[in-house]
């Protein structure tokens, strides 16, 4: 499985965010992202793998590769959440634990102004996803 970590950055989505005028726009953006986003086998997609938190079924599988370097990989039902998930990943996939436990997802999020405009439940399940990658990567 090519991890999504090697495609995007999380300069290159703040960039593209950056370029897009408004909140259609940017919405479009994670749609096109969430295309990008390679979907889970059916195999992953069980309990075990499921992000709680989330109105959506959502599901990360990760493993550390022998360099250290986590490699994340997750899907969503909801074209939404997924976009979302591409965005976290971007800046977290292929980074070892401390970058992960480090990284300032809440400034990343200000930065691409994507909370103001996400429903709290789905703000929720946006820090739900987060959450179960760094408790994953720990």
């Amino acid at each position: 499985m090519q991890p999504f970590g090697n495609t995007i950055t999380d300069t290159e989505v703040r960039n593209l965010f950056a370029a897009a005028h408004g909140w259609e726009a940017r919405y479009r953006e994670l749609i096109k992202l969430a295309k990008q986003l390679p979907a889970l086998d059916d195999a992953d997609k069980i309990e075990a793998n499921a992000i709680h938190g989330c109105e959506s079924q959502a599901w990360l599988v990760s493993e550390q590769n022998t360099n250290g370097l986590w490699q994340l990989h997750c899907d969503s039902d909801a074209r939404i959440v997924k976009g979302l998930m591409a965005v976290v990943l971007a800046a977290l996939n292929n980074k070892t634990a401390a970058h992960i436990q480090a990284f300032d997802m809440e400034a990343y999020f200000a930065e691409l102004q994507l909370l103001s405009h996400l429903s709290p439940s789905r703000g929720n399940g946006l820090r739900a996803v987060v959450a179960a990658i760094k408790q994953s990567c720990q």
